[in-house]
């Protein structure tokens, strides 16, 4: 069964160039982005709004024992292990993106009160990428405020990819942002922001994908417990 893992890593500026301009390859590998971190809500023109030194990492693997070889058999895995990492199985996917293929997900199940990631990823037209920052900052600031989060990014990798990586506490709290029923102020921005993308879209391929945590690996910034429930 393939095996998803998702990686954050500070490295040096060199490094996080070659990467994002050369992107690694291992056996086993079936689908890869590898790009530069973001805070989630900054402002545009800031040095938090993409950092070169910071390197986020989506990966699809044939199993798990691909993963674990790259991590512990190669240069950039045993880089990347020094990191923050999570093992992940999909149960659901909206959309679709080049180059992931999914197997059948019929049979996965989710537990309400259980933890869970989220990861979005965006191939952006881009004359719309200012529609874009215009509704999509606001959601960035809903859901980095959340209750129900542990740990929010985003990153990027250019020209056109955008992605975001959340862990929830529960996939409620998840859905409940979702359809604007959170206990928070301004509810609705991740509704109005679908609306806005409805009525015309701001990628040409995007994908939204649900995760079960199998795993959780090294520490970022200073915390090694973000998928535990709390």
């Amino acid at each position: 069964m393939n095996i998803y893992s998702y990686h954050l890593v500070k490295v040096s500026f060199f490094t996080g160039i070659k990467n994002l301009f050369f992107p690694f390859k291992a056996k086993g590998l079936l689908y890869s982005e590898v790009m530069a971190n973001m805070r989630l809500g900054s402002p545009i023109f800031s040095v938090s709004r993409l950092i070169v030194t910071e390197i986020a990492v989506f990966a699809q693997w044939e199993d798990e024992k691909a993963l674990n070889d790259f991590l512990g058999n190669t240069p950039f895995g045993k880089q990347f292990s020094k990191g923050w990492f999570v093992k992940l199985r999909l149960v659901r996917q909206w959309g679709s993106i080049s180059g992931l293929v999914v197997q059948d997900l019929s049979n996965e199940s989710e537990i309400d009160d259980s933890p869970v990631v989220a990861i979005t990823i965006a191939k952006m037209r881009l004359l719309q990428i200012p529609r874009f920052i215009k509704w999509g900052r606001p959601v960035e600031k809903l859901v980095r405020d959340h209750s129900g989060i542990t740990l929010a990014s985003a990153s990027i990798r250019f020209p056109n990819t955008v992605s975001t990586f959340s862990i929830w506490k529960t996939t409620k709290e998840m859905t409940d942002m979702v359809r604007g029923h959170s206990n928070t102020p301004k509810p609705k921005r991740h509704v109005d922001a679908m609306k806005e993308r409805d009525r015309k879209d701001f990628h040409y391929e995007f994908t939204t994908l649900r995760f079960m945590i199998l795993s959780e690996s090294g520490q970022w910034n200073g915390n090694d417990n973000y998928t535990k429930s709390k």
